[in-house]
């Protein structure tokens, strides 16, 4: 069976370019659903008018389908709540 750790490690690799960071040290990811080998992800992004939307998404899609064993990969784009950089991990926040 799938893991959420190996969703969360696939996703770490995801880079959002405008910042540089990985969209888990971001905090984009707002949800992960497991069932049987099946993954519902719900992700948000930066801005509404983030011009790297459809990379990132496509680049999650990507991700996902590789890890072994993935049934279906389902993606929703929300945006509630509103991304804040208080969303974004400790070590993102303070890093150089």
């Amino acid at each position: 069976m799938v893991t959420k750790k190996e969703v969360l490690e696939a996703l770490s690799q995801c880079r959002d370019p405008e910042i540089d960071a990985d969209i888990v040290n971001l905090g984009l990811i707002y949800g992960i659903q497991i069932d049987e080998n099946d993954i519902n992800l719900k992700l948000t992004m930066t801005s509404p008018m983030c011009p790297v939307t459809s990379l990132i998404l496509a680049d999650v899609q990507m991700r996902l389908e590789n890890i072994p064993g993935i049934g279906h990969a389902n993606i929703e784009l929300v945006w509630d709540p509103i991304w804040t950089p208080e969303m974004m991990s400790d070590e993102l926040k303070y890093r150089d």
